[in-house]
């Protein structure tokens, strides 16, 4: 299975919540920047899951702009920032298993992504994720590894 991490685009920083926290002009850029040069990776998620923050899902609309309609999106309390990184992990295996998904996006927040790539690379310190930022992990072969992480700046 391809893992793909991706973090939300740039959000404004006055909302009435965290969670209502909206992206910017330039997030939508960056994550539409991000999903053209994603398209070199991947041409279709079989699975695509989204924290529930408004931001997140806006760049899922973003991104979503720029694939094939996956085969299942559900959007998941247990991917916001602070959630439980081990659990997040195991969820996101159990719903890959259960669809059968070769192909996944996960799109949500920091400090939960990097410390993701850590549950699903044993050894490894959490990365940081820049907005609109995303890494491969491949769950291939016996033992996963983190194939590459590009932020929009990288790209540019």
């Amino acid at each position: 299975m391809q893992l793909f991490l991706m973090r939300h685009g740039e959000a404004e920083h006055h909302a009435r919540s965290d969670r209502e926290r909206s992206l910017t002009e330039s997030g939508t850029y960056n994550s539409g920047m991000m999903s053209e040069w994603l398209k070199n990776s991947v041409s279709e998620f079989d699975l695509v899951l989204v924290s529930p923050y408004l931001r997140a899902m806006q760049t899922w609309t973003e991104v979503s702009a720029h694939f094939p309609q996956p085969h299942k999106v559900k959007v998941l309390d247990e991917l916001v920032p602070a959630a439980d990184p081990e659990m997040a992990s195991r969820l996101v295996m159990a719903y890959a298993e259960q669809f059968k998904a070769q192909n996944v996006l996960v799109v949500s927040h920091m400090p939960l992504l990097g410390y993701m790539v850590s549950e699903f690379v044993p050894g490894m310190e959490p990365p940081l994720f820049a907005t609109s930022a995303v890494a491969l992990v491949d769950l291939m072969g016996k033992h996963a590894s983190l194939m590459w992480q590009q932020s929009p700046h990288s790209i540019s």
